[in-house]
């Protein structure tokens, strides 16, 4: 590890600019979280420079901006394996290293984090001697559970650290030079010191003159943006420049001699340091591989993914149903709604990284006669699974679980696999679960889901899904499977969603080898089509269920349950994930290792036939 307090501000400078093009060189290779990462390069190095990080919690909120702290914490030469199968991940991950305190993937957790942490320092007695430091970015204030954890520090009065980064995306901009007087005054020691002096001062004061003060602090704070954490009873300090390590280092000295909780305001540039990204550019948060030179991306895309299917799926029936209406929670482009809020910017909504309020909110709207379409991931859907039951599932209201990245979404590893979904909705009463398996089926299944009645989920894959073009795609029906063809063997291939792709492609290698076998795409995981099932175990008595999701709770669960129900003489063998977290890498990497790759597939049926 560098021994930055060994360094002046120059050398310091220097550094930051190292790792600001070690960032984008590796990133520019594996793909990553890119503007987010180049922008908070100094913050991270004046913390590191300010803290002790083999003593002091470092806790980063989502940490997809923590590259910086691993480049300093000794994963410099491991870095080009960023995001690789069996490398270093793209977020923070106490298994990697003895540095990265907390593993992270969701937003707004930090302060909750940092609370906990200085309660169990208190407790063990090390109160003043170990500082826990969050960083948060201002978009992750969207989220209640940063304002829960701000209002008990704020009563407790821990001494924690919290540097917020404002790229001016959230946090309102500074307004002038009196704003940037204000700033730079708050910023230094001075301004601490005359506030605690005003502060003792004030207790000696006649009634007349303390009132008459105070009236004047409480004026000085309504032109600064630090008024709602000070009302809270954290200590404000800010907004200061994000890339000036000196102020940074100041301000952090500062902050933390003061041996209370603290909020550090910088104002930073998203993307700094690589001119094509600097500002707000989405595209530039998470990239794949790119030419440095000319930004552009390495790999184009060539098949339409599902989320572009799902797009232009709602679109066309917004355009027929003025009643739809549509909801994400800070990711208008990766859920494919930016479209539909530029189309129809008073019926679809980006609520920031709210997803409980976007789940309740919606259920209003239902109840009002609207048809709400949730579009959230997978893995960030867990986090208002009470709304899906309490708001929207109690009432059976009409609104509709659009759920993307279901399944193995590759680099993002273990925080964003989308593997239970199917899991966590399949035990709510009044739930439906449905899956389309291609493009025709995706618009089938939302001209289905705009007349179905009470809460509907729609799981879709990341990329695009594997080509079932030899099969003709029906209108859905309620609970309604649809066999694809027959077979001349005992084997019955079932697939879901994205698994019906799989199912299709390990069939082909089994009639390679004279196996012929019927397929099935189920369609509805709930409820199944009994009857149909039912009717093809009298000629199939061996299942192999293809699905992308977790074994637990899964679809092979539901369908041994239907077994089970009826005495059914089948063997059902289930090809989703075991139970365990599924870690990061290139999703067929991942898969390779998991032993469920098409060849591997088709492999394990033979060679149970053999058997």
């Amino acid at each position: 590890m560098k021994q930055l307090r060994e360094c002046s501000i120059e050398e310091l400078n220097e550094y930051c600019e190292q790792i600001r093009q070690k960032i984008i060189q590796t990133v520019s290779k594996n793909g990553g979280h890119l503007s987010s990462n180049v922008g908070a390069v100094e913050l991270i190095v004046a913390m590191h420079y300010v803290f002790d990080v083999k003593n002091d919690p470092f806790i980063f909120d989502v940490s997809h901006q923590a590259y910086t702290h691993k480049l300093i914490t000794d994963r410099w030469d491991r870095f080009d394996t960023l995001r690789e199968l069996d490398g270093i991940s793209g977020y923070t991950r106490p298994d990697e290293s003895p540095y990265d305190y907390f593993v992270a993937g969701h937003s707004s957790t930090s302060i909750s984090l940092a609370v906990g942490a200085a309660k169990a320092i208190a407790l063990k007695g090390e109160q003043y001697k170990r500082v826990p430091v969050a960083l948060i970015g201002d978009g992750s204030l969207s989220a209640g559970m940063v304002y829960e954890a701000l209002n008990e520090l704020g009563d407790r009065r821990y001494p924690v650290i919290i540097i917020l980064n404002d790229n001016k995306m959230s946090i309102s901009k500074p307004i002038g030079a009196i704003s940037k007087f204000l700033s730079s005054a708050m910023a230094g020691d001075f301004y601490q010191k005359i506030k605690k002096t005003t502060e003792q001062i004030l207790q000696y004061l006649p009634e007349s003159a303390t009132y008459m003060a105070k009236k004047f602090e409480e004026s000085f704070k309504l032109i600064t943006p630090g008024i709602l954490f000070e009302e809270l009873g954290i200590d404000y300090i800010g907004p200061i420049d994000g890339h000036n390590l000196e102020s940074l280092i100041r301000a952090m000295q500062s902050a933390k001699s003061l041996k209370k909780p603290v909020i550090i305001h910088a104002q930073t540039l998203k993307g700094k340091g690589y001119e094509m990204a600097e500002g707000y550019y989405e595209k530039w948060h998470g990239v794949g591989p790119f030419d440095v030179a000319s930004g552009e991306a390495l790999k184009k895309g060539v098949s339409k993914n599902a989320t572009t299917m799902y797009s232009e799926a709602l679109m066309d029936l917004a355009k027929q149903h003025e009643n739809v209406v549509g909801v994400t929670a800070a990711m208008p482009s990766g859920t494919g709604l930016s479209p539909l809020i530029q189309a129809y910017p008073n019926r679809f909504w980006d609520v920031a990284i709210a997803e409980q309020h976007a789940v309740t909110s919606m259920c209003a709207m239902a109840k009002e006669g609207f048809k709400p379409y949730i579009t959230i991931y997978s893995t960030f859907l867990q986090r208002a699974y009470d709304q899906v039951i309490h708001d929207a599932s109690i009432l059976n209201l009409n609104v509709v679980f659009a759920i993307d990245r279901a399944g193995i979404v590759g680099e993002d590893g273990e925080t964003h696999q989308g593997a239970f979904d199917i899991s966590y909705l399949s035990v709510i009463p009044h739930m439906t679960l449905m899956a389309p398996r291609d493009e025709k089926a995706m618009h089938a299944a939302i001209r289905y889901s705009y007349s179905h009645q009470g809460p509907l989920a729609i799981r879709y894959p990341r990329g695009s899904f594997l080509s079932c073009d030899a099969f003709e795609s029906k209108p859905f029906e309620y609970g309604k499977a649809q066999l694809l063809k027959e077979g001349k063997s005992k084997i019955l291939l079932l697939g879901y969603g994205s698994g019906v792709g799989k199912a299709v492609a390990t069939s082909k290698i089994l009639s390679e080898q004279g196996i012929d076998v019927a397929i099935v795409d189920l369609r509805f995981a709930k409820p199944l089509d009994e009857s149909l099932l039912l009717s093809l175990a009298l000629k199939y008595d061996i299942w192999y269920v293809f699905s992308d999701s977790a074994k637990i709770g899964g679809v092979g669960s539901l369908l041994m349950a239907l077994k089970e129900k009826n005495t059914l003489h089948v063997k059902i063998k289930t090809f989703e994930y075991d139970d365990a977290f599924i870690t990061h890498g290139a999703t067929h990497l991942v898969e390779d290792r998991l032993g469920i790759t098409i060849e591997q597939l088709a492999e394990k049926i033979l060679e149970e036939m053999k058997r």
